[in-house]
Protein backbone atom coordinates (compact mmCIF):
# COMPACT_ATOMS: atom_id res chain seq x y z
CA UNK A 1 0.00 0.00 0.00
CA UNK A 2 2.81 2.08 0.69
CA UNK A 3 3.67 1.59 -3.42
CA UNK A 4 0.85 2.88 -4.11
CA UNK A 5 0.48 6.07 -1.49
CA UNK A 6 4.63 7.03 -2.60
CA UNK A 7 3.77 6.90 -6.41
CA UNK A 8 0.73 8.68 -6.40
CA UNK A 9 2.66 11.88 -4.58
CA UNK A 10 5.14 11.64 -7.03
CA UNK A 11 3.22 12.08 -9.53
CA UNK A 12 0.68 14.77 -7.82
CA UNK A 13 4.40 16.43 -7.01
CA UNK A 14 5.53 16.23 -10.97
CA UNK A 15 2.18 17.92 -12.08
CA UNK A 16 2.75 20.35 -8.96
CA UNK A 17 6.40 21.10 -10.25
CA UNK A 18 5.08 21.90 -13.99
CA UNK A 19 2.30 24.52 -12.73
CA UNK A 20 6.02 26.25 -10.63
CA UNK A 21 7.83 25.83 -14.12
CA UNK A 22 10.46 23.93 -12.62
CA UNK A 23 10.67 22.02 -15.84
CA UNK A 24 14.18 20.91 -15.14
CA UNK A 25 13.76 19.12 -11.92
CA UNK A 26 11.34 17.32 -13.33
CA UNK A 27 13.51 14.33 -14.11
CA UNK A 28 15.82 13.91 -11.47
CA UNK A 29 12.61 14.48 -8.37
CA UNK A 30 10.90 11.80 -11.11
CA UNK A 31 13.87 9.48 -10.76
CA UNK A 32 14.83 9.83 -6.73
CA UNK A 33 11.14 9.40 -6.17
CA UNK A 34 11.04 6.02 -8.21
CA UNK A 35 14.25 4.86 -6.10
CA UNK A 36 12.15 6.03 -2.77
CA UNK A 37 8.68 3.88 -3.79
CA UNK A 38 10.96 1.01 -4.78
CA UNK A 39 12.76 0.95 -1.55
CA UNK A 40 9.40 1.51 0.31
CA UNK A 41 8.16 -1.64 -1.65
CA UNK A 42 11.18 -3.69 -0.14
CA UNK A 43 10.45 -3.03 3.64
CA UNK A 44 6.93 -5.13 3.04
CA UNK A 45 8.49 -8.02 1.81
CA UNK A 46 7.76 -10.88 4.35
CA UNK A 47 5.62 -8.62 5.85
CA UNK A 48 1.98 -10.53 4.53
CA UNK A 49 -0.34 -7.61 4.67
CA UNK A 50 -4.55 -6.68 3.59
CA UNK A 51 -6.14 -3.62 3.15
CA UNK A 52 -9.58 -2.40 2.81
CA UNK A 53 -11.08 -5.74 3.51
CA UNK A 54 -8.77 -7.60 1.16
CA UNK A 55 -8.92 -5.39 -1.41
CA UNK A 56 -5.20 -4.66 -1.78
CA UNK A 57 -2.95 -7.62 -0.79
CA UNK A 58 0.61 -7.11 -0.39
CA UNK A 59 2.37 -10.57 -0.32
CA UNK A 60 6.15 -11.21 -1.58
CA UNK A 61 4.31 -12.13 -5.29
CA UNK A 62 3.03 -8.04 -4.93
CA UNK A 63 6.55 -6.58 -3.58
CA UNK A 64 8.56 -8.60 -6.64
CA UNK A 65 6.29 -7.71 -9.43
CA UNK A 66 5.91 -4.13 -8.30
CA UNK A 67 9.66 -3.71 -8.07
CA UNK A 68 9.96 -4.97 -11.44
CA UNK A 69 7.53 -2.62 -12.91
CA UNK A 70 9.05 0.45 -11.01
CA UNK A 71 12.95 -0.66 -11.54
CA UNK A 72 11.70 -0.90 -15.62
CA UNK A 73 9.65 2.52 -15.57
CA UNK A 74 13.14 3.89 -13.91
CA UNK A 75 14.81 2.60 -16.86
CA UNK A 76 12.45 4.26 -19.05
CA UNK A 77 12.76 7.73 -17.63
CA UNK A 78 16.52 7.40 -18.04
CA UNK A 79 16.07 7.55 -21.60
CA UNK A 80 13.19 10.83 -21.36
CA UNK A 81 15.92 13.61 -21.22
CA UNK A 82 17.78 12.09 -24.88
CA UNK A 83 14.50 11.26 -26.19
CA UNK A 84 12.60 14.63 -24.96
CA UNK A 85 15.89 16.90 -25.79
CA UNK A 86 14.65 19.00 -28.26
CA UNK A 87 10.78 19.19 -27.25
CA UNK A 88 9.88 22.96 -26.15
CA UNK A 89 6.32 22.23 -24.48
CA UNK A 90 6.38 20.98 -21.34
CA UNK A 91 6.37 17.45 -20.29
CA UNK A 92 5.59 17.51 -16.86
CA UNK A 93 1.84 16.59 -18.31
CA UNK A 94 3.06 13.67 -19.82
CA UNK A 95 5.63 12.64 -16.84
CA UNK A 96 2.76 12.78 -14.17
CA UNK A 97 0.33 10.47 -16.63
CA UNK A 98 2.63 8.05 -17.02
CA UNK A 99 3.43 8.01 -13.20
CA UNK A 100 0.01 7.88 -12.78
CA UNK A 101 -0.39 4.57 -14.93
CA UNK A 102 2.18 3.02 -12.95
CA UNK A 103 -0.16 3.27 -9.93
CA UNK A 104 -2.94 1.42 -12.26
CA UNK A 105 -0.17 -1.26 -12.86
CA UNK A 106 1.02 -2.20 -9.48
CA UNK A 107 -2.74 -2.19 -8.32
CA UNK A 108 -3.24 -4.76 -10.86
CA UNK A 109 -0.02 -6.91 -9.25
CA UNK A 110 -1.48 -6.37 -5.88
CA UNK A 111 -5.43 -6.75 -5.65
CA UNK A 112 -7.30 -9.27 -4.00
CA UNK A 113 -11.04 -8.01 -5.20
CA UNK A 114 -12.15 -7.86 -8.83
CA UNK A 115 -13.53 -4.25 -8.75
CA UNK A 116 -9.83 -3.30 -7.62
CA UNK A 117 -8.48 -5.30 -10.20
CA UNK A 118 -11.04 -3.22 -12.76
CA UNK A 119 -9.75 0.18 -10.86
CA UNK A 120 -6.27 -0.81 -11.82
CA UNK A 121 -7.04 -1.44 -15.30
CA UNK A 122 -9.04 1.60 -16.00
CA UNK A 123 -6.81 3.42 -14.18
CA UNK A 124 -3.61 2.18 -16.66
CA UNK A 125 -5.86 2.23 -19.91
CA UNK A 126 -6.98 5.88 -19.69
CA UNK A 127 -3.65 6.98 -18.89
CA UNK A 128 -2.45 4.94 -22.00
CA UNK A 129 -5.22 6.52 -24.22
CA UNK A 130 -3.58 10.13 -23.21
CA UNK A 131 -0.02 8.89 -23.57
CA UNK A 132 -0.80 7.27 -27.09
CA UNK A 133 -1.93 10.72 -28.59
CA UNK A 134 0.76 12.41 -26.90
CA UNK A 135 2.56 13.60 -29.73
CA UNK A 136 -0.78 15.91 -31.11
CA UNK A 137 0.68 17.23 -34.31
CA UNK A 138 1.72 13.59 -35.76
CA UNK A 139 -1.25 11.58 -37.68
CA UNK A 140 0.26 8.15 -36.79
CA UNK A 141 -0.16 9.22 -33.10
CA UNK A 142 -3.76 10.57 -33.55
CA UNK A 143 -4.67 7.22 -34.92
CA UNK A 144 -3.13 5.01 -32.47
CA UNK A 145 -5.13 6.61 -29.80
CA UNK A 146 -8.48 6.67 -31.40
CA UNK A 147 -7.45 2.94 -32.19
CA UNK A 148 -6.56 1.87 -28.53
CA UNK A 149 -9.69 3.97 -27.25
CA UNK A 150 -12.08 2.63 -29.15
CA UNK A 151 -11.10 -1.26 -29.01
CA UNK A 152 -9.93 -0.64 -25.27
CA UNK A 153 -13.23 0.76 -24.35
CA UNK A 154 -14.92 -1.64 -26.24
CA UNK A 155 -13.01 -4.98 -24.28
CA UNK A 156 -13.48 -2.95 -20.95
CA UNK A 157 -16.98 -3.72 -21.06
CA UNK A 158 -16.02 -7.58 -21.71
CA UNK A 159 -14.19 -7.37 -18.53
CA UNK A 160 -16.67 -5.28 -16.43
CA UNK A 161 -20.06 -7.87 -17.63
CA UNK A 162 -17.50 -10.98 -16.85
CA UNK A 163 -16.70 -9.98 -13.46
CA UNK A 164 -20.69 -8.77 -13.02
CA UNK A 165 -21.26 -12.23 -14.05
CA UNK A 166 -18.80 -14.21 -11.68
CA UNK A 167 -19.95 -11.95 -9.10
CA UNK A 168 -23.81 -12.98 -9.79
CA UNK A 169 -22.92 -16.35 -9.75
CA UNK A 170 -20.56 -16.86 -6.66
CA UNK A 171 -22.08 -13.63 -4.64
CA UNK A 172 -18.62 -12.47 -4.68
CA UNK A 173 -16.06 -9.82 -6.03
CA UNK A 174 -13.17 -11.42 -3.42
CA UNK A 175 -10.64 -13.79 -5.15
CA UNK A 176 -10.37 -15.99 -1.80
CA UNK A 177 -14.25 -16.24 -1.50
CA UNK A 178 -14.81 -16.96 -5.23
CA UNK A 179 -12.17 -19.56 -4.54
CA UNK A 180 -14.17 -21.36 -1.98
CA UNK A 181 -16.69 -21.15 -4.42
CA UNK A 182 -14.79 -23.09 -7.10
CA UNK A 183 -13.93 -25.46 -4.66
CA UNK A 184 -17.84 -25.80 -3.50
CA UNK A 185 -18.91 -26.76 -7.14
CA UNK A 186 -16.95 -29.78 -7.28
CA UNK A 187 -16.03 -29.58 -11.08
CA UNK A 188 -19.81 -28.68 -11.79
CA UNK A 189 -19.71 -24.78 -12.44
CA UNK A 190 -22.62 -22.44 -13.35
CA UNK A 191 -23.30 -21.36 -17.21
CA UNK A 192 -23.36 -18.20 -15.76
CA UNK A 193 -20.00 -18.31 -13.97
CA UNK A 194 -17.94 -19.93 -16.95
CA UNK A 195 -19.67 -17.27 -19.34
CA UNK A 196 -17.87 -14.59 -16.70
CA UNK A 197 -14.53 -16.44 -16.56
CA UNK A 198 -14.72 -16.48 -20.62
CA UNK A 199 -15.47 -12.57 -20.25
CA UNK A 200 -12.63 -11.80 -18.05
CA UNK A 201 -9.63 -13.74 -19.91
CA UNK A 202 -11.16 -11.66 -23.33
CA UNK A 203 -10.72 -8.84 -21.21
CA UNK A 204 -7.21 -9.56 -20.02
CA UNK A 205 -6.07 -10.99 -23.23
CA UNK A 206 -6.81 -7.63 -25.01
CA UNK A 207 -4.28 -5.82 -22.66
CA UNK A 208 -1.68 -8.61 -22.85
CA UNK A 209 -2.08 -8.48 -26.80
CA UNK A 210 -2.94 -12.15 -26.84
CA UNK A 211 -3.91 -13.35 -30.19
CA UNK A 212 -6.82 -13.22 -31.72
CA UNK A 213 -6.93 -9.90 -29.17
CA UNK A 214 -3.56 -8.61 -30.71
CA UNK A 215 -4.68 -6.82 -33.68
CA UNK A 216 -4.37 -3.35 -32.45
CA UNK A 217 -1.15 -4.01 -31.15
CA UNK A 218 1.92 -3.37 -34.44
CA UNK A 219 -0.59 -0.22 -34.89
CA UNK A 220 -0.62 1.66 -31.48
CA UNK A 221 2.88 0.40 -30.76
CA UNK A 222 3.83 2.15 -34.47
CA UNK A 223 2.21 5.00 -34.00
CA UNK A 224 2.85 5.97 -30.08
CA UNK A 225 5.68 8.16 -29.51
CA UNK A 226 8.74 5.08 -28.98
CA UNK A 227 9.48 5.94 -25.17
CA UNK A 228 5.76 5.28 -24.35
CA UNK A 229 5.92 2.46 -26.46
CA UNK A 230 8.75 0.99 -24.68
CA UNK A 231 6.16 1.66 -21.70
CA UNK A 232 3.66 0.10 -23.25
CA UNK A 233 5.91 -2.97 -24.06
CA UNK A 234 7.14 -3.80 -21.25
CA UNK A 235 5.31 -2.20 -17.73
CA UNK A 236 1.61 -2.64 -19.17
CA UNK A 237 2.65 -6.24 -20.54
CA UNK A 238 4.18 -7.04 -17.18
CA UNK A 239 1.32 -5.99 -15.12
CA UNK A 240 -1.42 -7.33 -17.51
CA UNK A 241 0.31 -10.87 -17.28
CA UNK A 242 0.49 -10.56 -13.57
CA UNK A 243 -2.97 -9.92 -12.95
CA UNK A 244 -4.19 -12.71 -15.20
CA UNK A 245 -1.55 -14.45 -13.22
CA UNK A 246 -2.83 -13.49 -9.54
CA UNK A 247 -6.40 -14.49 -11.05
CA UNK A 248 -5.92 -18.13 -11.76
CA UNK A 249 -3.59 -18.61 -9.08
CA UNK A 250 -5.68 -17.45 -6.56
CA UNK A 251 -9.21 -18.93 -7.70
CA UNK A 252 -8.37 -22.33 -9.17
CA UNK A 253 -5.31 -23.58 -7.60
CA UNK A 254 -4.83 -26.89 -8.26
CA UNK A 255 -8.67 -26.82 -10.48
CA UNK A 256 -6.97 -26.42 -14.51
CA UNK A 257 -9.69 -28.00 -16.15
CA UNK A 258 -11.93 -24.92 -16.77
CA UNK A 259 -9.43 -23.06 -18.43
CA UNK A 260 -6.57 -24.62 -18.84
CA UNK A 261 -7.45 -25.79 -22.35
CA UNK A 262 -8.35 -21.90 -23.48
CA UNK A 263 -5.57 -20.80 -22.26
CA UNK A 264 -3.37 -23.55 -24.09
CA UNK A 265 -5.19 -23.06 -27.02
CA UNK A 266 -4.43 -18.87 -26.62
CA UNK A 267 -0.87 -19.33 -25.86
CA UNK A 268 0.22 -21.45 -28.71
CA UNK A 269 -1.57 -19.08 -31.26
CA UNK A 270 0.21 -16.17 -30.05
CA UNK A 271 3.56 -17.78 -30.17
CA UNK A 272 3.31 -18.53 -33.49
CA UNK A 273 1.41 -15.92 -34.96
CA UNK A 274 3.79 -13.36 -33.15
CA UNK A 275 6.82 -15.21 -34.57
CA UNK A 276 5.77 -16.26 -38.13
CA UNK A 277 4.39 -12.18 -38.72
CA UNK A 278 7.17 -11.02 -37.05
CA UNK A 279 9.59 -12.16 -40.00
CA UNK A 280 7.87 -9.69 -42.39
CA UNK A 281 8.09 -6.68 -40.59
CA UNK A 282 10.14 -3.88 -42.37
CA UNK A 283 11.33 -2.09 -39.25
CA UNK A 284 12.94 -2.20 -36.30
CA UNK A 285 10.15 -1.02 -34.12
CA UNK A 286 6.96 -2.80 -35.44
CA UNK A 287 8.81 -6.02 -35.76
CA UNK A 288 9.34 -5.47 -31.60
CA UNK A 289 5.90 -4.91 -31.52
CA UNK A 290 5.20 -8.69 -32.83
CA UNK A 291 8.06 -9.63 -30.41
CA UNK A 292 6.03 -8.42 -28.02
CA UNK A 293 3.33 -10.58 -28.65
CA UNK A 294 4.82 -13.56 -28.91
CA UNK A 295 6.41 -13.01 -25.47
CA UNK A 296 3.07 -12.62 -24.43
CA UNK A 297 2.52 -15.95 -25.47
CA UNK A 298 5.70 -17.38 -23.70
CA UNK A 299 4.60 -15.68 -20.43
CA UNK A 300 1.17 -17.44 -20.58
CA UNK A 301 3.02 -21.44 -20.07
CA UNK A 302 3.27 -19.35 -16.53
CA UNK A 303 -0.37 -19.65 -16.45
CA UNK A 304 -1.32 -22.85 -17.89
CA UNK A 305 1.25 -24.80 -16.31
CA UNK A 306 1.10 -23.19 -12.50
CA UNK A 307 3.36 -24.91 -9.81
CA UNK A 308 5.21 -24.04 -6.91
CA UNK A 309 8.12 -22.42 -9.25
CA UNK A 310 6.00 -20.31 -11.71
CA UNK A 311 5.70 -17.56 -9.78
CA UNK A 312 9.54 -17.07 -9.94
CA UNK A 313 9.74 -18.54 -13.54
CA UNK A 314 7.45 -15.58 -14.58
CA UNK A 315 9.23 -12.97 -12.40
CA UNK A 316 12.43 -13.91 -14.18
CA UNK A 317 10.96 -13.49 -17.69
CA UNK A 318 9.34 -10.29 -17.00
CA UNK A 319 12.41 -8.57 -15.50
CA UNK A 320 14.46 -10.70 -18.08
CA UNK A 321 12.05 -9.17 -21.16
CA UNK A 322 11.71 -5.64 -19.51
CA UNK A 323 15.30 -5.14 -19.33
CA UNK A 324 16.03 -6.27 -22.94
CA UNK A 325 13.26 -4.47 -24.81
CA UNK A 326 13.74 -1.14 -23.10
CA UNK A 327 17.79 -1.51 -23.79
CA UNK A 328 16.66 -1.93 -27.78
CA UNK A 329 13.70 0.86 -27.65
CA UNK A 330 17.08 3.32 -26.30
CA UNK A 331 18.82 1.78 -29.42
CA UNK A 332 15.71 2.51 -31.46
CA UNK A 333 15.58 6.33 -30.01
CA UNK A 334 18.81 7.13 -30.98
CA UNK A 335 18.17 5.33 -34.76
CA UNK A 336 15.07 7.26 -35.44
CA UNK A 337 16.66 10.43 -34.51
CA UNK A 338 19.64 10.21 -36.94
CA UNK A 339 17.75 9.01 -39.96
CA UNK A 340 14.16 9.87 -39.00
CA UNK A 341 13.15 5.79 -39.30
CA UNK A 342 13.96 2.89 -38.37
CA UNK A 343 13.89 0.68 -41.19
CA UNK A 344 16.68 -2.06 -40.91
CA UNK A 345 18.40 -0.28 -43.74
CA UNK A 346 19.10 2.33 -41.13
CA UNK A 347 21.45 0.11 -38.86
CA UNK A 348 23.76 -0.60 -41.82
CA UNK A 349 27.23 -1.08 -40.97
CA UNK A 350 26.43 0.46 -37.27
CA UNK A 351 29.10 -1.62 -35.92
CA UNK A 352 31.66 -0.06 -37.54
CA UNK A 353 30.47 3.63 -36.81
CA UNK A 354 28.69 2.61 -33.52
CA UNK A 355 30.35 -0.63 -31.89
CA UNK A 356 29.29 0.49 -28.37
CA UNK A 357 25.83 1.03 -29.53
CA UNK A 358 25.73 -1.90 -31.91
CA UNK A 359 26.60 -3.96 -28.99
CA UNK A 360 24.49 -3.37 -26.21
CA UNK A 361 21.15 -3.84 -29.36
CA UNK A 362 22.96 -7.33 -30.46
CA UNK A 363 23.05 -8.54 -26.97
CA UNK A 364 19.29 -7.15 -25.86
CA UNK A 365 18.05 -9.27 -29.67
CA UNK A 366 19.80 -12.51 -28.55
CA UNK A 367 18.52 -12.34 -25.15
CA UNK A 368 14.93 -11.65 -27.07
CA UNK A 369 15.93 -14.54 -28.89
CA UNK A 370 16.89 -16.68 -25.95
CA UNK A 371 20.47 -16.97 -26.61
CA UNK A 372 22.39 -18.23 -24.01
CA UNK A 373 24.00 -17.34 -21.62
CA UNK A 374 21.86 -14.27 -21.26
CA UNK A 375 19.08 -13.42 -19.37
CA UNK A 376 16.23 -14.20 -21.80
CA UNK A 377 17.72 -17.89 -22.15
CA UNK A 378 17.75 -18.85 -18.82
CA UNK A 379 13.97 -17.18 -18.24
CA UNK A 380 12.53 -19.47 -20.92
CA UNK A 381 14.97 -22.50 -19.66
CA UNK A 382 13.06 -22.12 -16.14
CA UNK A 383 9.99 -21.33 -18.22
CA UNK A 384 10.43 -24.31 -20.32
CA UNK A 385 10.92 -26.41 -17.21
CA UNK A 386 8.19 -25.46 -15.19
CA UNK A 387 5.55 -26.74 -18.37
CA UNK A 388 7.29 -29.88 -18.81
CA UNK A 389 7.21 -30.82 -14.76
CA UNK A 390 3.62 -30.30 -15.56
CA UNK A 391 3.18 -32.51 -18.54
CA UNK A 392 3.24 -30.08 -20.80
CA UNK A 393 4.96 -31.59 -23.33
CA UNK A 394 3.57 -29.98 -26.84
CA UNK A 395 3.20 -26.67 -25.47
CA UNK A 396 6.87 -26.40 -24.54
CA UNK A 397 7.20 -27.92 -27.95
CA UNK A 398 5.48 -25.31 -29.73
CA UNK A 399 7.37 -22.61 -27.77
CA UNK A 400 10.72 -24.12 -28.44
CA UNK A 401 10.01 -23.80 -32.19
CA UNK A 402 8.50 -20.23 -31.64
CA UNK A 403 11.88 -19.63 -30.26
CA UNK A 404 13.91 -21.20 -33.72
CA UNK A 405 11.56 -19.07 -35.46
CA UNK A 406 12.70 -15.95 -34.00
CA UNK A 407 15.98 -16.46 -35.17
CA UNK A 408 14.84 -15.15 -38.70
CA UNK A 409 13.71 -11.60 -37.77
CA UNK A 410 15.91 -11.19 -34.35
CA UNK A 411 19.40 -11.67 -36.16
CA UNK A 412 18.01 -9.24 -38.82
CA UNK A 413 18.95 -5.87 -37.16
CA UNK A 414 22.32 -7.59 -35.85
CA UNK A 415 23.29 -8.84 -39.44
CA UNK A 416 22.18 -5.72 -40.97
CA UNK A 417 24.97 -3.43 -38.60
CA UNK A 418 27.72 -6.17 -38.82
CA UNK A 419 27.43 -7.57 -42.26
CA UNK A 420 26.35 -4.50 -44.27
CA UNK A 421 28.04 -1.83 -45.63
CA UNK A 422 27.40 1.81 -43.81
CA UNK A 423 26.33 4.71 -45.37
CA UNK A 424 28.41 7.09 -43.11
CA UNK A 425 25.65 8.30 -40.63
CA UNK A 426 27.42 7.87 -37.01
CA UNK A 427 24.70 8.10 -33.72
CA UNK A 428 25.86 11.08 -31.39
CA UNK A 429 25.38 9.61 -27.74
CA UNK A 430 26.24 11.46 -24.97
CA UNK A 431 28.35 9.21 -22.22
CA UNK A 432 25.31 9.72 -19.51
CA UNK A 433 23.20 7.95 -22.08
CA UNK A 434 26.39 5.33 -23.16
CA UNK A 435 26.36 4.18 -19.76
CA UNK A 436 22.82 3.36 -19.31
CA UNK A 437 22.77 1.55 -22.19
CA UNK A 438 25.87 -0.30 -20.94
CA UNK A 439 24.18 -0.60 -17.66
CA UNK A 440 21.27 -2.94 -18.92
CA UNK A 441 23.26 -4.57 -21.47
CA UNK A 442 25.47 -5.79 -17.96
CA UNK A 443 22.24 -6.46 -16.04
CA UNK A 444 21.30 -9.07 -19.02
CA UNK A 445 24.37 -10.78 -18.93
CA UNK A 446 24.42 -10.50 -15.23
CA UNK A 447 20.91 -12.16 -14.82
CA UNK A 448 21.93 -14.76 -17.53
CA UNK A 449 25.02 -15.86 -15.11
CA UNK A 450 22.79 -15.88 -11.49
CA UNK A 451 19.51 -16.48 -12.20
CA UNK A 452 18.47 -18.70 -9.34
CA UNK A 453 19.19 -15.30 -7.27
CA UNK A 454 15.62 -14.65 -8.94
CA UNK A 455 14.61 -18.41 -9.08
CA UNK A 456 14.44 -18.56 -5.39
CA UNK A 457 12.60 -15.35 -3.81
CA UNK A 458 9.11 -16.73 -3.96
Amino acid sequence: MSTIISLTILGILVLFLGIMKKQTWLLPVILLGLVVSMALTFLDWNTFRSYYNAMIIVDNVAVAFSTVLIFSTFLIFSLAARYYRGVQRPLDDIYGVMIFALVGAVMMTSYGNLIMLFLGIETLSIALYVLAGSHKEAITSNEATLKYFLLGSFLSGFLLFGIALIYGASGTFDLQKISLFVASCAGTYPPMFLAGLFLLIIGLAFKIAIVPFHFWAPDVYEGTPTLLTAFMATVVKTASIVAMFRFFTHTFYGIHGVWETTIWILAVLTILLGNFTGIYQPNLKRMLAYSSISHSGYMMLAVVAFSPMSDNALLLYTLSYSIATISAFGILILIREAHGNDYFSSLNGMAKTNPLEAFCLTIAMLSLTGIPPLAGFMAKYYLFTTALEQGLVWLVIVAIAGSAISVAYYFKPIMAMYLKESDGVRLTVELPYKIHLMFMTLLIILIGIVPFLLMELL
